[in-house]
C-alpha cells in the first residue's frame, strides 16, 4: 500500500505532477485535481467492466455532480497516490470518494467526491446500474 491513508481505497492509481500543472501562484491549479480523480475514477470503472459495458451496451456512467477539497498544495516534482472507493451505492447512482496522498509531504493534500449515474446514453435517460457491476462493485469493495 502507498500510503496508510489509502488503505480503505480499493483501486490507487500513481501519477506524477506535470510543470505544466502548475499555475501563476507555484502550485497546481485547482481544476487539475478533477483530472487526476477523473484518472481513478477510470480505472475503477474499468475494472468492474462498466467502461466495456457502456461500449457495447450504451448504458455507462454519468457525472451529475463532484467536489474537491483541497488540503495542501501540491507542486512540479511530486509524485501522487490518487485512491477511488464506491460509497452510497443506490438503484441508479453511487458515490466515488477520492483521497490524494502527495509522496512529497507525505500527506492527504485533496479529497474529493463524485455524485455518479447509471445513464442509458441510447435511450438518452437514467437507468439502474446493472446487476453484473453491482456484483463487481461489492467484490472490489470487499463486500462479498
Amino acid at each position: 500500500m502507498p500510503h496508510p491513508d489509502l488503505a480503505r481505497f480499493p483501486v490507487v492509481v500513481e501519477q506524477d505532477v506535470a510543470w505544466g500543472e502548475m499555475d501563476a501562484y507555484d502550485h497546481v491549479n485547482n481544476v487539475v485535481y478533477f483530472r487526476y480523480f477523473e484518472n481513478a475514477r477510470i480505472v475503477y470503472l474499468d475494472r468492474v467492466g462498466w467502461m466495456a459495458l457502456k461500449v457495447a451496451t450504451g448504458l455507462g456512467p454519468i457525472i451529475a455532480s463532484t467536489s474537491a477539497r483541497y488540503r495542501k498544495p501540491v507542486r512540479y516534482p511530486d509524485h501522487l497516490f490518487v485512491g477511488v472507493r464506491a460509497t452510497d451505492v443506490q438503484t441508479d447512482r453511487l458515490t466515488f470518494e477520492y483521497r490524494l496522498v502527495s509522496a512529497t509531504c507525505n500527506a492527504v493534500a485533496a479529497e474529493g467526491q463524485a455524485l455518479v449515474v447509471s445513464y442509458d446514453y441510447t435511450a438518452g435517460a437514467k437507468a439502474p446500474i446493472p446487476e453484473p457491476i453491482r456484483r463487481a462493485i461489492s467484490e472490489l469493495e470487499g463486500q462479498k
